[in-house]
């Protein structure tokens, strides 16, 4: 029973040792800094359909005659009641 004694406090002292010496000791802390923050992206541009009035961004827009559309159909419909000039 001694030898187990002794054996458990040799293990003790040996894992004591290996982790600093000192109780309560811990590791130093690491420094800390922020990650980079990112860009802002810049805001896209809202335009509004020259058919519906619908607000979407320009680059989901499609161009036509007399102004931008929100699909296809508006611009058809658009330009066929508008006569060219």
């Amino acid at each position: 029973m001694g030898k187990l004694i002794v054996l458990l406090v040799v293990v003790f002292l040996i894992v004591w040792l290996a982790r600093g010496g000192r109780p309560g000791r811990s590791a130093p802390p690491s420094p800390t800094t922020p990650p980079p923050a990112k860009p802002a992206a810049t805001p896209d541009t809202i335009v509004a359909c020259a058919h519906c009035g619908l607000h979407l961004p320009q680059a989901d827009a499609l161009p036509g005659r007399g102004g931008v559309f929100c699909g296809e159909a508006h611009r058809a419909a658009f330009e066929r009641a508008q006569p060219p000039q």
